[in-house]
């Protein structure tokens, strides 16, 4: 494909995920799928075209894991997502019983900085402390995303649960600069927010939805609009040019 076709591409894409969300549309009506290995049983395929079809703006991509994981599935999903216009996010599974800043370089490596055209921010996956003690977690945490920012120029995201910050991190309040991605199932009409974040700007709602194009079941997100226009949010090719 030719650097002018893919431009034109990404532009009709951009403008679809647009018209999906008119003005009067909240905010939260901006969806999307998170997945990794596990939404490719056999060894199939995604149908991102489908994904996009079914309304779906954005997806988050499970990139790396500790110091020697990568997805196996990340190249082919990355590139078919660019066609399909479904804009990608991208995650790390922190392992904090290794090194942070050799993380942060191992992820940041794979996705050659998340600045590319329809990309959200990093995202750092928080879910499991490694043994660390709150303060080490923490500890651990800042140093991490200290060094994605200085690779990638992006403020990251932080993905946890309540319950996780709440304890493994003693519901420290030194994070709340990071947009918040919040794991809450409980069907409330807002989840619950930890840490001292005055909001959340994606909802992780179910551990079990199912949508058109992906062969397994897949958790479900929304977009809060805390972080403004998504469009601008997700480096679309034309966000903010009229």
């Amino acid at each position: 494909m030719t650097g002018r076709t893919l431009k034109k591409v990404l532009t009709v894409a951009a403008a679809g995920i647009l018209m999906a969300t008119p003005a009067g549309v909240a905010a939260a009506d901006i969806e999307g799928p998170d997945v990794a290995s596990w939404q490719h049983p056999g060894g199939g395929s995604i149908n991102w075209f489908g994904v996009r079809a079914a309304g779906y703006s954005f997806a988050m991509l499970k990139a790396t894991e500790g110091l020697n994981y990568v997805n196996p599935y990340f190249v082919q999903d990355s590139l078919a997502m660019r066609v399909a216009g479904v804009a990608r996010g991208t995650y790390h599974f922190a392992r904090p019983n290794l090194l942070p800043e050799a993380q942060a370089a191992f992820y940041s490596a794979l996705v050659l900085g998340q600045n590319g055209p329809m990309d959200l921010p990093p995202v750092l996956d928080l879910e499991d402390s490694g043994g660390l003690p709150p303060a080490a977690l923490i500890d651990w945490t800042h140093r991490y995303l200290n060094t994605v920012r200085a690779l990638t120029g992006r403020m990251p995201i932080i993905y946890t649960y309540p319950r996780f910050w709440q304890t493994a991190m003693a519901d420290s309040n030194e994070f709340t600069a990071y947009p918040l991605w919040i794991a809450d199932y409980r069907g409330n009409d807002n989840p619950e927010v930890p840490g001292g974040w005055p909001h959340w700007t994606f909802w992780q709602t179910t551990d079990a939805g199912r949508i058109p194009g992906i062969g397994a079941g897949v958790d479900l997100n929304v977009y809060s609009g805390a972080q403004g226009d998504f469009a601008r949010y997700a480096n679309l090719p034309f966000a903010g040019s009229s």
